[in-house]
């Protein structure tokens, strides 16, 4: 299979128009960077990332991964969700849904499209610390962007060295401790009622300091019934005793006691009057309630010259209440109303170590996780709004083990490469609590415990050729997988009780790249395909159930493109586009029809774009217009509908100044210039067609930071 791969990406970069236009836009970019370069010789800052388990300078990792610095004082932003700063990253799509009660729509080159709530299918992990649950789910709110120092966006087949589910991997750093006393405080308000304030202090020393930032964000929402609050607290202490450890403790919590669901729309009603709820919503008063506590230990250990140790451990709570638009069915062990207690922990260690051979750089990394979940699943009948009889009552437990082993290795003066491999060790559980017996055998309902291990070996194999200080070539080819969630496992098509012949998605993936940097000019340039086999797709939805098959053929190729410049100290322009064709390349069946071969993926567009043009003046004012482009999405696996492509233009501006021993920040946004009324995402396979869920109108915010 892997040949077959890289025959068939080297064929895609021969004949597809995209990638023409790509080698195009490299070759202006060139010459435009080296006629630059002729009059500065200033260079872009480097920045290190550890996207490769190992930290290295970003340009020479033979990987597609970006860095987005954050400044949460500086930033022209609410600061609320992830897509408001990861627009000029490729490869990832990260979809604000306006409906806080199923989180963010986050995928990366087609990886995660399918899910209707949570993230799948992208690892997500916070200073270390994993988001996304052992059996591959999660959720984008544990990142506080208030807080944050950088992002990191990993595609590709190296994201497979971080185990289930990792299509992709996004990892959020927040900032350390400053060592001189530190407070800020901000307020901003927008249109739909939107209020943020937030308060943080921090200081210490070089050996001890510490932050706290609270966050509070309000909103009515820009469709009826999809108000929300939302308070976040992010702790985080730093103690470096010696030169030689750093022990950080992290410390993350979410109160959310309101989140409404307005459901989607229908394509009619969406078209008749977008901001309208479905009446099941109010029938059912659909919404969601989450608390969410959690804390965490990491100690980065230099042992000698050359060898580090890192170590973490964590745990924490999640509790969600919410209320679905059904009433429940005892017969089918399925309720309108959920009731989830999460309990939930890991740890792990991995040694760097670093050498030479022939008086070039040899590192490896040797590496453990374990992590557990265990949570107490109740369902009840949703009597208009409130809980009723319980028809579902289970105990289900996750838990993974992993060890893998890395080689970093520069075995030329032009040449390096990377070498990886993880096993993975997966095991679910479910104990089922709610046994019916009854004098008509129809109408019982047994005891449906059962469990499920997934093992997987993922490699990794990377090459980079160093072909100029300022031009590096890199490709790579890596296996990896999904297990199915706890969700995802719940129901079966025929009788009680969980689907556990469900399998692991396995697949293969493939990329081949270029990173160029002249002066103030850096484009970054990836092809790549993977190939799936036992993909997950839905195969009938009814009765609130969601029940799940597994497919092969699945498909997805594509390129991406990036370019960042800095003309001079005032102007700037940012790029990235991404071509993605994800196909069935199979057909199957389901509740819904036939799924033809050929079929594209639904909730994945074509072609994504992003551009921005940034001016600043004397280092007080700052304005930029952004432009956001998405082509056409499908709705559903047979193709049946899809939302209409769009085009957006986003305006901000921000003005700085000292007053006294405060420094203060002004800045305003209008998102949405022309008033553009398009659907911002869709609900993938959603069985009663309410498949789409309107983006807002114009949108105005305005903001004031102060900082101490």
């Amino acid at each position: 299979m892997q040949k077959d791969i890289v025959k068939r990406l080297i064929f895609s970069v021969r004949v597809s128009p995209a990638l023409t236009v790509l080698g195009m836009m490299a070759s202006t970019s060139v010459v435009h960077a080296q006629e630059q370069a002729a009059s500065s010789a200033e260079r872009l800052p480097e920045i290190v990332v550890s996207g490769s388990r190992s930290e290295s300078n970003r340009f020479d990792v033979p990987a597609a991964i970006d860095v987005i610095p954050l400044n949460g004082f500086t930033a022209q932003s609410p600061l609320v969700n992830l897509s408001e700063v990861l627009g000029a990253v490729p490869g990832i799509q990260i979809r604000e849904r306006q409906n806080y009660a199923q989180d963010l729509q986050v995928s990366i080159r087609g990886f995660g499209t399918r899910s209707t709530f949570g993230v799948r299918g992208v690892r997500i992990l916070v200073d270390g610390i994993p988001a996304t649950m052992p059996d591959g789910q999660g959720q984008s709110s544990n990142a506080s962007l208030a807080s944050a120092s950088r992002i990191e966006v990993l595609r590709g087949p190296m994201a497979q060295l971080y185990g289930n589910a990792a299509g992709g991997v996004l990892q959020v750093f927040t900032k350390d401790p400053p060592v001189k006393p530190e407070a800020s405080f901000s307020l901003g308000a927008g249109s739909d009622n939107q209020r943020v304030l937030g308060v943080a202090v921090g200081g210490g020393s070089d050996i001890l300091g510490g932050t706290l930032d609270v966050t509070r964000f309000s909103t009515d929402g820009y469709r009826d019934h999809s108000a929300t609050r939302r308070t976040t607290v992010n702790a985080k202490v730093v103690a470096r005793p010696s030169s030689d450890t750093k022990v950080t403790a992290v410390f993350n919590s979410i109160d959310q006691p309101l989140s409404q669901d307005p459901l989607g729309l229908t394509r009619a009603d969406f078209q008749m009057n977008p901001r309208q709820v479905t009446p099941r919503a109010m029938t059912f008063d659909t919404r969601k309630t989450i608390t969410q506590q959690q804390a965490g230990l990491v100690l980065e250990q230099r042992l000698s010259s050359s060898d580090v140790l890192n170590a973490r451990v964590y745990g924490g709570e999640r509790k969600v209440f919410q209320t679905l638009a059904f009433p429940g069915d005892a017969l089918v062990q399925a309720g309108g109303v959920i009731d989830l207690d999460r309990g939930y922990g890991g740890l792990g260690l991995d040694w760097r170590h670093e050498t030479q051979v022939n008086g070039l750089p040899l590192n490896w990394t040797l590496g453990m996780e374990m992590d557990a979940l265990s949570e107490r699943r109740r369902g009840f009948v949703n009597d208009n709004g409130v809980q009723g009889a319980l028809r579902r009552d289970e105990k289900n437990k996750a838990r993974s083990t992993d060890v893998f082993a890395q080689a970093d290795w520069t075995f030329a003066p032009q040449w390096r490469a990377i070498a990886g491999v993880r096993l993975s060790r997966v095991r679910m559980l479910v104990d089922d609590d709610y046994v019916v017996r009854n004098p008509d055998p129809s109408l019982d309902n047994p005891d449906d415990s059962g469990k499920v291990v997934y093992t997987q070996t993922s490699p990794v194999v990377g090459l980079v050729w160093h072909a100029r200080d300022n031009i590096n070539l890199y490709a790579n080819l890596g296996q990896g997988f999904e297990t199915p969630t706890l969700a995802e496992l719940a129901y079966r098509t025929n009788g009680t009780g969980p689907n556990l012949g469900l399998r692991a998605s396995t697949s293969t993936q493939a990329e081949i790249g270029a990173k160029i940097r002249q002066g103030r000019h850096l484009l970054d340039v990836a092809v790549f395909q993977s190939r799936s086999k036992n993909e997950i797709v839905q195969e009938q939805s009814q009765f609130g159930r969601a029940i799940f098959q597994n497919v092969n053929g699945v498909e997805r190729r594509g390129a991406e493109a990036s370019w960042r410049s800095e003309w001079n100290n005032q102007l700037s322009t940012s790029l990235a586009y991404t071509w993605l064709d994800a196909r069935f390349r199979q057909a199957f069946n389901s509740s819904n029809g036939v799924t033809d071969a050929g079929n594209r993926l639904p909730g994945a567009p074509q072609h994504s774009l992003y551009t921005e043009l940034q001016y600043r003046w004397q280092n007080a004012v700052t304005a930029a217009v952004e432009m956001r482009a998405d082509s056409k999405v499908y709705v559903d696996d047979i193709n049946s509908d899809a939302a209409s492509g769009y085009a957006v233009i986003n305006l901000r501006a921000g003005y700085s100044f000292d007053a006294g021993a405060a420094r203060m920040m002004l800045f305003g946004r209008i998102d949405n210039v022309f008033d553009r009324s398009y659907a911002g995402s869709v609900v993938v396979n959603e069985s009663n067609q309410r498949f789409f869920e309107p983006a807002p109108g114009r949108r105005l915010y305005i903001g004031v930071r102060t900082q101490f």
